[in-house]
């Protein structure tokens, strides 16, 4: 199978992940400020999710843009990755709906986690498939961001249980630090 397929299913499933996001988002019962305020939680639950659905959709092509040939390992950990993915609808209204409630909080982190792990995995079976020389174990470096990110959303995870504004804070900052896209891999496809 060519990544032309792989790129296609991934970028349409993301795509209706985001769609059942939006659609998660209710309209106000008013035209006024005050309708709109209890909405708030969930909407700015939805921007954090939207931003990070949107970083993996932006490394996971620079990623797939290395990739030579797609093996079975490389399908089933792809699909890993899209599983922990989909269930961020599901977090992202659980926490936008019960904001101050530890319980969505933390599954929110967990989610999050499972997705970092994911992807994670989804790097290590390019590499078994394209080789230990291929671009993609070329690009990649110290695992810096994404330890500080393993260890902040396990953080996260505890600290929903004693404050959980504090974890969405921890979420809102790791978000913050994966917002520019991962220079590593663009860097070594146009040959910086």
């Amino acid at each position: 199978m060519g990544k032309g397929r792989l790129e296609a299913f991934s970028d349409g499933v993301i795509a209706v992940i985001i769609t059942i996001m939006v659609l998660e988002l209710h309209a106000p019962h008013g035209g006024d400020w005050d309708a709109v305020r209890p909405l708030l939680p969930s909407f700015l639950a939805y921007v954090l999710s939207f931003v990070f659905i949107g970083i993996y959709w932006v490394n996971h092509h620079h990623m797939l843009h290395t990739v030579t040939r797609v093996s079975g390992a490389v399908l089933w950990t792809n699909l890993h990755l899209l599983f922990w993915l989909s269930l961020i609808p599901f977090v992202t209204g659980w926490m936008g709906e019960h904001h101050e409630a530890s319980l969505p909080t933390a599954i929110y982190g967990g989610v999050m986690i499972m997705s970092g792990i994911s992807y994670f995995f989804l790097e290590r079976a390019i590499i078994a498939t394209d080789g230990a020389h291929s671009k993609l174990a070329a690009a990649l470096g110290a695992k810096t961001k994404e330890m500080v990110s393993t260890v902040s959303y396990a953080a996260a995870i505890a600290l929903a249980f004693v404050q959980p504004w504090i974890s969405d804070m921890i979420y809102a900052l790791v978000a913050a630090v994966w917002f520019i896209p991962d220079r590593r891999i663009e860097a070594r496809l146009h040959g910086e």
